[in-house]
């Protein structure tokens, strides 16, 4: 079964939305967040922590599965979702963005990009027919086209270049794709253009795709100029369709998005931010290993009910981050994806009652400290 949208509510005072994704793996309530599993694993956690802390959809990367094991292993496996034992909905990225990311010796022409391996040197070559091919073996619901993401203060001729480089990539992508039950999202790049946005929207819906991401954002630009982008595509977005913004995890982020109309998001921020000590609360981001919570007997979060907030105190999980413990990161990967996953929770129902902006306005007050 391929993936549908079903647009449910959309709140009277702002451009957020209450959605169902459906899919063969079970319905997806969205507003959502989808934790990232790069390699086939959501850093440190098992696959039923990985239910707990998600709303049933998880993302997998192409470019690293494709380098290692390879998409044959992968699919001998059933694919991603068999080869972790996981079991709800997976989407996996192109391969795009790591491919111009993680390499700096690269070679772009209409055919695709030449690239070498990020860690071996060894020389590769991409194509939006490759990067198709490959997600179909990673057997994932969602599926996303392979597209050029330039760096957003790239010049305006380069952009439009590489846009409609782009297009024509998400045209052969579509026609190489051939599994009916996999969605396939087309994405919008064109950097803080507005016309070169708007001409990218325009063109990737006439190709015609199942869902729409906007890609090329929190890329290094400012939030206001994210901002900005997110502000001048909301009134063109399709509204029978999923809107997916690459890339982006910060709460505040998050609630201003979903403000202007996105329905996905993806980030490794909560994990890296937890290999570090770092943790979300309701009274914002703390790091845990700052010596004032040595001998501080309170839960991680007081109004949290996630497992690691009813079984340890402050104290102790910076005494594991100071003996270097490898449960200390575990156990805040797990906190702050359950962070994320109660805030769409609560999204949803604030959505639902048509009192969204006053929940964020609440929420960023209380989070950041200020009034905003």
């Amino acid at each position: 079964m391929k993936p549908r949208f079903e647009l449910v509510h959309r709140d009277e005072k702002s451009h957020a939305r209450l959605g169902k994704l459906h899919t063969a793996s079970g319905i997806i309530e969205t507003p959502v967040f989808m934790p990232v599993g790069t390699q086939a694993t959501v850093k440190t956690l098992e696959p039923k922590e990985i239910e707990a802390v998600s709303d049933g959809i998880i993302l997998a990367n192409t470019y690293h599965l494709w380098l290692q094991p390879g998409e044959a292993i992968v699919s001998a496996h059933g694919g991603v979702k068999g080869f972790m034992n996981y079991q709800g909905a997976l989407l996996t990225d192109s391969g795009g963005y790591q491919v111009f990311s993680l390499s700096d010796l690269r070679d772009i022409d209409e055919e695709g990009v030449a690239f070498r391996h990020h860690k071996s040197g060894e020389r590769l070559f991409m194509t939006p027919e490759i990067s198709i091919k490959v997600q179909e073996a990673l057997g994932a619901d969602i599926v996303m086209s392979f597209d050029e993401c330039p760096p957003f203060d790239a010049d305006y001729t380069y952009m439009k270049t590489s846009v409609e480089r782009t297009l024509r990539w998400a045209k052969r992508g579509k026609d190489a794709h051939k599994n009916p039950n996999q969605a396939l999202f087309g994405i919008v790049q064109g950097g803080p253009y507005k016309d070169l946005r708007r001409h990218s929207l325009t063109e990737t819906l006439a190709i015609g795709f199942d869902g729409i991401a906007i890609g090329g954002l929190s890329v290094g630009e400012s939030k206001q100029e994210m901002y900005a982008v997110l502000d001048q595509l909301a009134p063109h977005l399709p509204n029978d369709m999923p809107r997916y913004l690459m890339g982006v995890g910060t709460p505040d982020d998050l609630l201003e998005a979903i403000d202007r109309g996105i329905d996905m998001f993806d980030c490794v921020n909560p994990t890296r931010l937890a290999r570090h000590g770092a943790a979300y609360t309701i009274d914002g981001q703390i790091s845990i290993k700052a010596a004032r919570y040595q001998d501080d007997m309170a839960p991680l979060d007081s109004g949290c009910d996630c497992k690691v907030c009813k079984a340890y105190t402050r104290s102790y999980l910076r005494h594991l981050f100071k003996a270097d413990e490898h449960l200390g990161p575990r156990l805040i990967s797990y906190h702050n994806l359950y962070f994320l996953k109660r805030l769409m929770r609560d999204v949803r129902e604030a959505i639902k009652a048509n009192r969204f902006y006053e929940f964020k306005q609440g929420f960023l007050s209380r989070f950041y400290g200020h009034k905003v």
